[in-house]
């Protein structure tokens, strides 16, 4: 790859000083211009890394990505584009976000951004360890290679430019609540609720300010969604009649309501950054509640197989019962949602909130 970078040095500087002067959008106030996009996180914005990963995390084979450029299983957790696509291409900065780890990536991939998420992830180093996935610290690291790769391909001017300029999104969490601490026994002999999302809310302004630290300056955080209401919380915590997750839905609260804290904190501390809260949980419930609003008619179970408790590698070829119609269903599998369900929430979730990272 080195000598990749060094042949197209040249051509490549011409191409950073023209997208630094026209890549804008209609919906970017006071005709500012984003280079790239550069997503951190957990399975919603995994388009592919955990296919390079050793884990089991993985959904690259049917039916997954059944709906994507003529059913192609890229890695991304549902049948379609996922959230970090559908950032990209809100910001018109390009329609699909590529992975980090993808081998195929072309310089202008790497320029215009990409996505370091590792599906599995957690703000709590300990569920990235579980999963054998890549945690938040491994994506940063992730960056910073990037941030080297950039410098010898385009100087460290356009760099520097890029990085200052550019969107960072991080979406992670929801698997530290519905798999580390009501899964597994690790956490709660140390934490109950509000002392575990203490902990949670720390590891989490701990990484914005390394990111901070890494350049970042335009920074949106979705908070958790209503994550006691995905299938498989209402299989495993609803009881029989598989209502939504009480216990789930409150920590998840009780983080967001602390994460927004920590944010406004930092926002006061770092007056030249921008730290955009970006709130999933209400507009999710609100789908939820209201389906046939948003052309959804199934809300309590995934379009794989049963669709109660079928996610990763068991959602696949042979799965049952998989449905034919998935623009019906607000869940792909029993804990993703469906292309469809991403951009209504996308739309939702981000519309009003463009003009705040700038």
């Amino acid at each position: 790859m080195k000598s990749l970078f060094h042949h197209e040095v040249i051509c490549w500087c011409s191409f950073i000083a023209i997208l630094l002067q026209h890549v804008s959008s209609v919906n970017l106030p006071n005709n500012e211009t984003v280079p790239a996009v550069f997503v951190f996180g957990d399975s919603l914005v995994d388009p592919g890394n955990n296919n390079y990963v050793t884990t089991i995390v993985k959904c690259n084979f049917p039916p997954y990505g059944r709906d994507f450029q003529g059913g192609n299983p890229t890695g991304r957790f549902s049948n379609g584009v996922v959230p970090s696509d559908i950032i990209a291409e809100k910001f018109e900065v390009k329609k699909i976000l590529p992975a980090y780890l993808d081998p195929n990536l072309q310089l202008h991939d790497l320029l215009t951004g990409v996505s370091f998420a590792s599906g599995g992830a957690g703000y709590d180093p300990l569920t990235s360890k579980i999963m054998s996935v890549k945690s938040l610290s491994d994506q940063l690291e992730w960056f910073k290679e990037y941030k080297k790769k950039m410098e010898e391909a385009v100087g460290k001017k356009n760099m520097t430019l890029i990085i200052s300029k550019s969107i960072y999104i991080v979406c992670i969490g929801s698997d530290d609540i519905a798999n580390t601490y009501t899964q597994t026994p690790f956490r709660r002999v140390q934490y109950d609720i509000p002392a575990y999302t203490d902990f949670m809310a720390s590891e989490a302004s701990k990484f914005l300010q390394e990111l901070y630290g890494e350049g970042g300056r335009r920074i949106g955080v979705f908070n958790i969604p209503v994550i006691g209401c995905v299938p498989s919380q209402r299989t495993l915590n609803g009881g029989i009649f598989r209502e939504c997750s009480n216990t789930s839905n409150n920590a998840a609260k009780l983080f967001n309501n602390k994460l927004y804290l920590r944010m406004k904190k930092l926002e006061r501390n770092y007056s030249d950054a921008k730290f955009v809260y970006l709130d999933c949980y209400n507009p999710f419930l609100e789908i939820i509640q209201n389906p046939s609003k948003y052309g959804f008619n199934e809300t309590e179970k995934g379009c794989c197989g049963t669709g109660n408790i079928e996610v990763g590698i068991l959602c696949n070829r042979f799965s049952i019962n998989t449905c034919s119609n998935p623009s019906d269903y607000v869940f792909w599998d029993s804990y993703h949602p469906t292309e469809k369900a991403y951009y209504a929430l996308s739309a939702l979730v981000l519309d009003n909130k463009i003009k705040d990272f700038f």
